[in-house]
């Protein structure tokens, strides 16, 4: 899995993704026209604008060489800048091993790399879907806002970081398989490293044994630690660099 910034050569994938992510999970209460007017409006002549709005952030999913799903967010504000998660779409053919939460996790970085204070995430009230997924990864409800899409008005709700405003910490964790092995991940709990974070990972949800570190770079927990440690993904070359010295080199 590969997820990197948009460019104008995605816009016919970024179209059919979100065409076919709205029709599995809008069509109860849009109309199927209204869906492709949206679509057409939100990513069509106007998306090489949004490309080159440095306040405008497009996050694209890749699997083996397709894109599978992308996240649209932008930044409000000026001297308190907060991040605006407006939509994420993965294709319903790859709403499966993490793929969501993985594009939340790395969009949310780069909202807070970019001088957010703060992420909200936006879904309508009626996709049960969508609520249930921030709150799964938390967030927690904070307010509504009223949207039209088409000629029609509908109720947004605004999701922010549950515990946010009490440690800045990110209290998300998420089941993975990875190289046959069930793993937690705490995206809460990350290192830096020169790709991508890496992430704590469990061997149970309760968080109480640590297991390995899970590369975000491309989600190998095929890596060692030093006793300095320096991290390094053995699959992709990811590093962390030293965070203490060696008792042996005092």
């Amino acid at each position: 899995m590969v997820i990197r910034e948009a460019t104008g050569t995605d816009a016919d994938a970024i179209r059919s993704i979100a065409h076919e992510s709205l029709n599995s999970t809008y069509t109860a209460f849009l109309e199927e026209d209204t869906i492709d007017a949206a679509v057409d409006q939100w990513y069509g002549d106007s998306f090489a604008d949004d490309l080159e709005d440095d306040r405008v952030l497009f996050l694209v999913v890749e699997r083996d060489g397709e894109i599978v799903g992308f996240s649209q967010s932008e930044l409000v504000g000026q001297q308190a800048t907060t991040g605006h998660l407006l939509w994420l779409h993965i294709h319903p053919d790859h709403r499966d091993g993490g793929t969501g939460v993985r594009l939340l996790v790395r969009t949310r970085e780069a909202l807070l790399e970019e001088g957010a204070s703060e992420i909200q995430c936006f879904v309508l009230a009626d996709n049960e879907g969508g609520n249930q997924f921030y709150r799964d990864h938390g967030f927690e409800q904070a307010g509504q806002r009223e949207v039209e899409i088409g000629d029609a008005t509908f109720t947004e709700n605004v999701y922010v970081e549950s515990d946010h405003e009490e440690d800045g910490s990110w209290d998300a964790i998420d089941e993975m398989t990875v190289d046959g092995e069930t793993i937690y991940v705490s995206y809460g709990e990350a290192a830096r490293g020169t790709k991508s974070p890496f992430y704590t990972a469990y061997r149970s949800p309760d968080r109480q044994n640590q297991y390995a570190w899970l590369c975000g770079n491309c989600d190998s927990i095929d890596n060692a630690m030093d006793a300095m440690g320096r991290i390094e993904c053995n699959a992709c070359g990811n590093r962390r660099k030293a965070t203490r010295w060696d008792a042996s080199y005092l």
